[in-house]
């Protein structure tokens, strides 16, 4: 796929507020920085479509970006914020949870997770959440240029284990670098395909 049009649509605080449902639509979401800003751009080949802050949490509402008029990138608040207040964090859970299960034209969702870390219980809840909602997602591994290879194989082998607790088939999953651009061809093959399969 190549992206030869990445424009911002709009920003949304609850569910009634997004953009009409007119493109199939891909959302992404992860803890706090995780790197789903610089992923973003990568995918997009621009350097600021989506902000790209030090202070974790920033993204505080869902935005929603066309691309090449066919199909919409999703951004969503990051979980874990650093600095928000409980009923805010517990606010942002409502509209996110809303979106993912009551989003009629969301076709797929991208789980970011450190590949720098050992498998988080905050991860892990947040794809027990997604499947026993029965809600489709892939798995991609962010930042593997900051750690060795093997490291980064070690940590996603052990959260594939861990994830045997609560599912029994084995997930989709990409590992990315903004840095190398790793992964940027075969996320947005996976797009590709499933929009052709609309």
């Amino acid at each position: 796929m190549r992206i030869q049009s990445a424009k911002f649509i709009k920003s949304a605080t609850q569910l009634p507020d997004c953009p009409s449902a007119e493109f199939p639509e891909f959302a992404f979401i992860g803890r706090s920085n995780v790197g789903k800003s610089s992923l973003i751009n990568l995918l997009t080949n621009k350097n600021d479509l989506a902000r790209v802050s030090k202070t974790p949490g920033r993204t505080r509402e869902i935005n929603f970006f066309k691309i090449n008029d066919q199909w919409a990138l999703v951004d969503l608040p990051g979980y874990g914020y650093a600095k928000v207040s409980q009923s805010m964090r517990d606010q942002f859970n409502e509209f996110v949870s809303d979106y993912i299960l009551h989003r009629e034209n969301l076709c797929g969702t991208f789980v970011l997770v450190d590949s720098r870390h050992s498998p988080q219980k905050l991860d892990l809840q947040f794809v027990a959440w997604l499947i026993d909602c029965e809600i489709p997602f892939a798995l991609i591994f962010t930042k593997t240029d900051k750690i060795k290879p093997k490291v980064v194989q070690k940590n996603i082998n052990q959260f594939k284990e861990a994830m045997k607790e609560f599912s029994s088939g084995e997930p989709i999953v990409f590992q990315s670098s903004a840095s190398t651009r790793e992964g940027r061809q075969e996320i947005l093959m996976f797009i590709d395909e499933a929009t052709k399969k609309l």
